[in-house]
């Protein structure tokens, strides 16, 4: 990774977010990708490690907003509804592990350009938690777009999906914009990243008290 740099990490960034707004309109219209049980592999590094982390978590956020829409039916069968809060419970928890493997990439990445003198002062969200919520805006955007195309609803509802679109696109571009920002300040040593680990406990038969209690 002798060749990385600030501005190829932000470059990196920037493509893995274009791919995010892209990909929400292919993976409607084609076969995605990442395959769904396939897991990354575990020495994902460097630009191309990094591109592919980004793009597994935004799979991940992808299948998870259809699930939770699957979640809400009401004419279905309780054991329907089970199976999709099961689905739920897993796409979380792969939605996490990769917002912490992004950002173990990207650490990796950056360490070796980091200032010695680098002030201990930490954002309150790391990049991978920022892409995961460019993720979901990506997702947003195109939902709402959708809605304003439907053909069985009046021109008020059209009207109030479009401003929210506005507003979607432009907290897109925020925020976009403050990942780059906060890449800018480590690079001036005014900040560093770190990794901040969820532990997510629901999930865990050794820490969910609902799964261990009864455990003989």
């Amino acid at each position: 990774m002798a060749d990385i740099t600030y501005d190829k990490i932000k470059e990196t960034i920037q493509d893995a977010i274009n791919h995010q707004m892209r990909s929400v309109t292919d993976w409607h219209f084609g076969s995605p990708v990442y395959d769904d049980e396939g897991e990354p592999a575990n020495d994902l590094a460097g630009v191309s490690g990094l591109r592919e982390l980004i793009g597994r978590q935004h799979w991940t956020n992808f299948q998870l907003w259809h699930v939770e829409d699957r979640a809400r039916l009401k004419d279905v069968d309780a054991n329907i509804i089970a199976q999709c809060k099961y689905e739920i419970d897993q796409l979380n928890q792969k939605r996490n592990d990769l917002i912490e493997r992004v950002d173990e990439c990207l650490i990796g990445m950056l360490a070796p350009l980091l200032p010695a003198d680098a002030a201990e002062r930490y954002n309150t969200e790391t990049v991978g938690a920022a892409l995961d919520r460019l993720s979901i805006q990506a997702l947003k955007i195109y939902h709402m777009k959708e809605q304003c195309r439907r053909k069985d609803v009046d021109q008020a509802h059209i009207d109030q999906c479009d401003a929210k679109v506005v507003t979607l696109q432009q907290q897109h571009e925020d925020l976009g914009r403050a990942i780059h920002e906060l890449i800018d300040e480590y690079a001036e040593g005014t900040k560093k990243p770190k990794v901040y680990f969820q532990f997510k406990m629901y999930n865990d038969p050794s820490l969910n008290p609902e799964l261990y209690k009864n455990k003989k």
